[in-house]
């Protein structure tokens, strides 16, 4: 009897979850994201007798408190702000996606990780899938990071990268990158989102046998559609990112997934000509071009994992125009949209006309809700043309109500406002800041309140409805020009042109 062969059939899994369906639709119905699905080979092979599981099979149970949670300690990396995010170091038998956009910096980092934990004793392997030899040795002179335990081998097939780390046992084991590595096993292209899921399945499940620390690099791009680390992070342990602008010095090495510490750690880096430098006092580096007595500005103190930064939100509003237009960076678009509106509505602060400005100043980010008291403050501060005194930070998270709400880390918060010389804050009425923290706090329950704290040269007064309004600058629109002999504010007659008329004060005597 004739038997067809198997031919590889075609899936299409969801980037976002995994999930597969058996034909393309625009949206996954597993998800419900838009434009997810992705087209990959799959290899029809009869199945096996199925796993044994019987009792020979079964591992070995054992209390949960006989567990030694010391068996396994991080091996440090060397680099302080390394360290930091991945809270201590490697540990033995993880893996480890550090993922970013193309030109960051990764193999610049991970290169001099290698060197440093090599210095430190550690043996040290490079799986090099996208550059020679030669050109790895060449950065690493540049680097100063090239150690004797530092090996490195050229590989682009999975079994021959699978049998040098069998062979060299190393400690640390980095794959750059894992678009590169190709299964032959697999019926698709390399780079794929069913060859990169493939060879990371199997680069794991080795790392955990020989308890080497793998470090997968992953490449995305600005849509995440590149197989990166959105199609691996359920595979791994641990998921960093390293985010950096090409006309900036500055980059970010977060944590988005740590299975072994607290996820949201930042380490800031500073990219030169000797390779990344650690920046251990980032505050310092983000209000170091400040210049004080200018409207617009106002100081917030984020907090990264278990680091308060300081950094300047900086804003601009332009003319009114018909369709106002909104131009965010460093914070969250959403979050200044409806702070315009609750600026207009409950801070007699009349922005939402206006085009707004508004970013971090330094290249740094601030997307938590504590940061909204400054926004406000620096959107007020510009229009009013008023400045926010220098000496004074803003913490506190603002809702639709025009109330000031309290945030979490308060007294972490204002100890380093503390540390850098600010003496005000503005903060949370119902916020705990505690003591020692060397500044005079200044609680507010409302908006209106803080910009009354906050911008005393200001003119702010509440309207008839109780809600609080600017209080508004007359104009050629808004005032009449009083005939000769007339009273002051007298209407001009229906004949008249008041568009065409000069503003007038009162008559003279």
């Amino acid at each position: 009897m004739f038997r067809p062969m198997n031919k590889p059939r075609a899936v299409h899994r969801c980037e976002a979850c995994g999930a597969t369906q058996p034909r393309w639709t625009g949206r996954c119905p597993a998800c419900g994201e838009w434009g997810t699905l992705r087209e990959e080979l799959v290899d029809r092979r009869p199945g096996g007798a199925g796993p044994n599981l019987g009792p020979a099979a079964a591992p070995a149970a054992v209390a949960l408190s006989e567990v030694d949670p010391e068996g396994h300690k991080p091996m440090p990396t060397g680099l302080g702000e390394v360290d930091r995010v991945l809270a201590g170091g490697l540990l033995p038998g993880s893996s480890t996606l550090v993922g970013g956009e193309p030109g960051t910096g990764k193999s610049t980092l991970l290169l001099q990780v290698l060197a440093s934990m090599a210095s430190a004793g550690r043996r040290c392997l490079l799986v090099a899938a996208e550059e020679a030899a030669h050109q790895v040795r060449r950065r690493a002179s540049r680097l100063g990071a090239d150690a004797e335990r530092v090996l490195v081998v050229e590989a682009t097939d999975l079994g021959a990268a699978e049998a040098v780390m069998v062979q060299v046992a190393p400690d640390v084991v980095v794959v750059d990158s894992v678009q590169a590595v190709r299964d032959p096993e697999v019926a698709s292209a390399a780079g794929s989102p069913a060859q990169v899921r493939a060879c990371a399945q199997r680069l794991v499940d080795l790392a955990k046998a020989t308890g080497s620390a793998l470090v997968l690099v992953g490449h995305v791009t600005k849509d995440g559609s590149l197989a990166g680390p959105r199609a691996l992070e359920h595979l791994v342990d641990t998921v960093l990112t390293f985010e950096g602008d090409r006309y900036s010095t500055l980059r970010a090495l977060r944590s988005v997934k740590h299975r072994f510490g607290q996820t949201g750690e930042t380490g800031l880096f500073e990219m030169g000509e000797a390779g990344l430098g650690e920046v251990p006092d980032p505050s310092n580096l983000f209000l170091g071009d400040r210049k004080a007595g200018v409207p617009g500005s106002a100081v917030t103190v984020p907090v990264e994992g278990h680091r308060a930064l300081l950094v300047e939100v900086q804003a601009l509003v332009g003319r009114p125009t018909q369709v106002p237009r909104r131009y965010v960076t460093g914070l969250d678009a959403g979050r200044v949209g409806f702070l315009v509106a609750v600026l207009d509505r409950w801070g007699g602060v009349p922005v939402g006309e206006h085009d707004v400005y508004v970013s971090v100043a330094g290249g740094a980010r601030a997307c938590e809700p504590a940061a909204d008291l400054a926004i406000c403050l620096a959107l007020a501060s510009c229009l009013s043309k008023v400045a926010v005194p220098t000496g004074i930070v803003a913490i506190g998270e603002v809702g639709l109500g025009g109330e000031v709400r309290r945030v979490s880390a308060g007294a972490k918060r204002l100890a380093e406002a503390g540390r850098l010389g600010f003496t005000k804050a503005l903060v949370p009425a119902r916020s705990a800041p505690g003591a020692q923290t060397g500044l005079q706090v200044r609680p507010v329950a409302t908006l209106y309140e803080a910009l009354s704290s906050a911008l005393p040269g200001a003119a702010f007064k509440r309207g008839p409805d109780g809600a609080p309004r600017r209080q508004q600058v007359s104009t050629r629109r808004d005032r009449w020009a009083a005939p000769s002999g007339a009273p002051h504010g007298y209407p001009v007659p229906s004949s008249g042109h008041p568009a065409r008329l000069r503003v007038l004060g009162p008559p003279s005597p």
